[in-house]
């Protein structure tokens, strides 16, 4: 069962407006849209995203004239609400957490917990599975992808003992990647006990699903959507994800200060001084009660800021 993180902290966090407009940019399994729904009024709307289809065959079960979801990654967010005729929205949640089904679904070949395909893809209708890109990979290019996107310290060991593996054998199942990163990992070296793999795991699954460069797409997106007043609320499980995040918000909140790391083009150049946030509060934790429920939360960062006057 997937346990929505900082749930009500989240949906507080976005200052509900009765009749205003919402999107929830990662569904997964609807637990934060269905609380929005809960404190809409009649004239509210609630707009959802999702890569994964088997997160917008469960959205497609709510029935509420209020609430509609749609397929894709929310980098392009922007152009879908465009499309749908929204060009301004009262608040956006970007729930950036992979959901328990996806960790839990052995076919999906997110988790090392038992032996599935090595898929990882977050949108399976597309894209090149994990299996797949290992089959191929330089090992210079491995060894990057775990180091930055794991910040593993063991990346280059692990990479060479990928390639070797690949050479006796095609790596296809989970259990057989996160053995051999076990044989370079070893026990003495593992931190808090945690898998000799999770790092690489993680790695893969950001790399293919480019989720760093989509959620640096979407950032400037919100502000440019957002009424004066509506609120950006962003929950992080990566420590990458929140430092982009951290930074595009103080950056938005300081004048003529450009976001590091997110690319802009002209025209957001020459507008990003009048669109400004202001920052709400400090980053907010699980507190030990929610992470003891769901050990999945403890690694959860929330931050969150409002869109100020457009002339401010």
């Amino acid at each position: 069962m997937h346990i929505s993180v900082l749930l009500h902290e989240a949906v507080d966090a976005l200052a509900i407006k009765p009749d205003g407009i919402y999107v929830d940019a990662t569904f997964g399994r609807g637990g934060h849209s269905r609380l929005i729904l809960s404190q809409l009024g009649e004239n509210g709307r609630l707009i959802a995203f999702d890569k994964d289809p088997a997160a917008v065959l469960s959205g497609e079960a709510i029935e509420d004239g209020r609430f509609c979801i749609q397929h894709g990654g929310f980098s392009k967010m922007q152009q879908m609400l465009q499309e749908m005729g929204v060009a301004r929205i009262d608040g956006v949640l970007l729930d950036l957490g992979v959901s328990s089904p996806q960790l839990e679904e052995v076919s999906r070949g997110f988790s090392f917990r038992s032996a599935g395909p090595l898929d990882m893809r977050m949108d399976t209708s597309n894209g090149r599975t994990a299996a797949e890109w290992l089959a191929t990979v330089a090992e210079d290019q491995l060894e990057r992808v775990i180091k930055e996107y794991g910040e593993e310290r063991y990346a280059r060991q692990i990479a060479r003992a990928i390639i070797v593996a690949r050479t006796r054998q095609p790596i296809v199942t989970t259990l057989q990647l996160a053995e051999i990163v076990a044989t370079v990992v070893r026990q003495r070296q593992r931190e808090n006990m945690r898998h000799p793999a999770t790092r690489t795991f993680q790695a893969i699954r950001i790399y293919l699903n480019q989720e760093l460069e989509e959620l640096s797409l979407v950032l400037p997106q919100c502000i440019a959507l957002l009424n004066p007043g509506g609120r950006l609320v962003v929950i992080s499980f990566h420590s990458l994800e929140d430092r982009m995040v951290k930074q595009f918000m103080r950056a938005a909140a300081n004048a003529d200060e450009l976001p590091r790391g997110v690319p802009l083009r002209e025209k957001d150049l020459q507008r990003f001084s009048k669109q400004k946030l202001k920052l709400i509060g400090r980053a907010i934790q699980p507190g030990e009660n929610e992470v003891a429920k769901n050990a999945r939360a403890r690694s959860a960062v929330m931050r969150v800021a409002e869109r100020i006057t457009l002339n401010g």
